[in-house]
């Protein structure tokens, strides 16, 4: 089995930090890479971290993990959680297992916020811990959650 884990970002997560940091805390996308890079290497894990504003290049990554051999994805999709089928078909085709992050939680947001594509076709979700979500479904990777 592979150990590699991708870790996939979508829409405006390039600018955490600075967006809202009372939603989405003041850590910065570079930040929780750093963390997660060394989350992983003590679980003997390797993370590819990557971040995109757009969702043709998510549904790629996603495909590209399959053909790849990722264990995993760690999947944030940003906006296009709640408006994407075309992310729920791309999860939906591949066997690798993706996991939906999320640094808030969802649900006690906007109603429109409500609705989960990816979640839809996800092994998991870990929302509302702000960066710790990432290293919480990291760990759910290395213990064989998913």
């Amino acid at each position: 089995m592979s150990n590699l884990v991708l870790v996939l970002n979508g829409p405006n997560l390039n600018l955490l930090g600075l967006r809202e940091p009372e939603i989405y805390g003041s850590t910065t996308l570079d930040e929780i890479a750093g963390m997660l890079e060394d989350r992983a290497r003590e679980l003997g894990l390797e993370i590819d971290m990557r971040q995109t504003n757009h969702e043709g290049m998510l549904v790629d990554w996603l495909h590209e993990a399959q053909a790849g051999g990722a264990r995993a994805v760690l999947l944030n999709a940003g906006a296009y959680t709640h408006t994407s089928i075309a992310l729920l078909d791309a999860i939906k085709a591949i066997a690798t297992p993706v996991v939906e992050v999320h640094l808030s939680d969802p649900r006690t947001r906007e109603p429109f916020r409500h609705v989960s594509y990816v979640g839809m076709a996800a092994a998991l979700t870990v929302e509302g811990h702000g960066a710790d979500s990432y290293r919480i479904a990291l760990e759910a990777v290395a213990k064989g959650e998913i």
